[in-house]
């Protein structure tokens, strides 16, 4: 729902630096790998109870989600790297949640219940982009991308968010996701009917 949003406000500084980064010969696929390391170094953070640093590392996750982009715009952008980046991105969300499973196992149902509907979204948000290559539909509306992004109530921008508010006020962990699952699922509910409506005709 951000996301649009977001894009057009973000995009001018990281454009700069990802051409600026290309120059220095930093390498798209170097600063996805990278980013997910820092990503995931907030599972321990979090399972230790230091939220702050976790902020830390999953903020600069997001950074080098954003500049790797930027950096394969400036140079030349491959399938592999697209397909690495949405990858990492995937196990990086499921990484936090189970930071805080580890943080307090009590909550593992309602932990749980957030990872499926990570999967939920993940899996209707690939379906839709694979349909929507085989028929040759694209969208900028989010950016240019390597496939087509479906839109939804929760999107990324709405996921980090949601992790920022849980490392801030890790005691609302609990309500706050049950909120986010809700409004995974209702994404879930939107992508499914968008693809009804537009996938419901024969391909020609």
């Amino acid at each position: 729902m951000l996301d649009p949003v977001m894009v057009r406000l973000i995009a001018p500084p990281i454009n700069w630096a990802g051409q600026y980064f290309a120059r220095q010969g930093l390498s798209a696929n170097s600063v996805s790998i990278g980013g997910f390391v820092l990503g995931v170094c907030a599972l321990p953070a979090i399972a230790l109870d230091y939220y702050g640093v976790a902020l830390v590392f999953i903020l600069l996750n997001r950074l080098a989600d954003g500049l790797d982009c930027a950096i394969a715009r400036a140079t030349h952008k491959t399938d592999s790297g697209a397909y690495l980046d949405i990858v990492l991105d995937f196990i990086f969300y499921a990484v936090v949640v189970l930071g805080f499973a580890f943080a307090e196992s009590g909550n593992a149902l309602v932990e749980a219940a957030l990872i499926a509907s990570f999967v939920g979204t993940g899996a209707s948000f690939l379906a839709y982009a694979i349909i929507a290559a085989n028929r040759g539909v694209e969208t900028q509306i989010r950016g240019k991308k390597p496939f087509f992004y479906s839109g939804g109530l929760a999107e990324g921008k709405e996921t980090i968010l949601f992790f920022v508010f849980v490392c801030l006020c890790p005691n609302a962990f609990v309500p706050t996701s049950l909120i986010f699952i809700g409004m995974c699922w209702v994404t879930v509910g939107m992508r499914i009917a968008q693809a009804h409506a537009a996938f419901e005709t024969s391909a020609n």
